[in-house]
């Protein structure tokens, strides 16, 4: 196997490996009391950043399963959520050639009107199918929390995990050399 291929499966390896880690620890029952302010969801955070960073590393299928995964831990409707994040990520993974030239102002206000079109097509449809809904000042407050965290997930992932943009002059991609 070669090197290519081999950081590949590495990096796919590692994506699974974070995102079990985040639901693991919102999971893990550090404090008895509700918690007065909603956690941003640093799930989708980290999906959306390495799919504009490297989306071969965050393949669909995984996403779907991870997502999935998520929604029954967290005990919320069964595959809304993940579908609405894989229709997300399958839009990015649409504009990254686009965002390659925009720089991170123009990279995050789109991730921004993605996690909140996410989280407002959730609430929707939630409220459509006459779902009980946490309060929308909590909604809100989560939206926000998450695109305010999101650079801090892109700095990590570029510094801490070495997932990068993709150059136009990379092996990798198709049509270089």
């Amino acid at each position: 196997m070669d090197s290519a291929a081999s950081n590949l499966w590495l990096k796919r390896g590692l994506y699974l490996l974070l995102a079990l880690l985040v639901l693991f620890l919102h999971l893990l029952p550090l404090d008895t009391q509700p918690d007065r302010w909603p956690f941003p969801d640093f799930l989708i955070a980290l999906t959306f950043a390495w799919v504009l960073r490297r989306p071969e590393y965050v393949p669909t299928l995984l996403v779907a399963l991870i997502m999935l995964a998520a929604d029954l831990l967290f005990q919320r409707p069964p595959g809304l959520l993940a579908a609405l994040v894989v229709l997300g990520t399958a839009y990015l993974r649409s504009a990254t050639p686009g965002l390659r030239d925009a720089g991170f102002l123009g990279e995050w206000t789109t991730v921004a009107v993605v996690i909140t079109a996410v989280f407002f097509l959730n609430r929707v449809i939630l409220a459509i199918l006459s779902v009980q809904q946490a309060a929308l000042g909590m909604v809100v407050v989560q939206v926000v929390l998450t695109i305010g965290i999101y650079p801090l997930i892109v700095l990590l992932s570029q510094n801490g995990f070495g997932v990068r943009r993709v150059a136009p002059s990379d092996p990798g991609l198709s049509g270089g050399r």
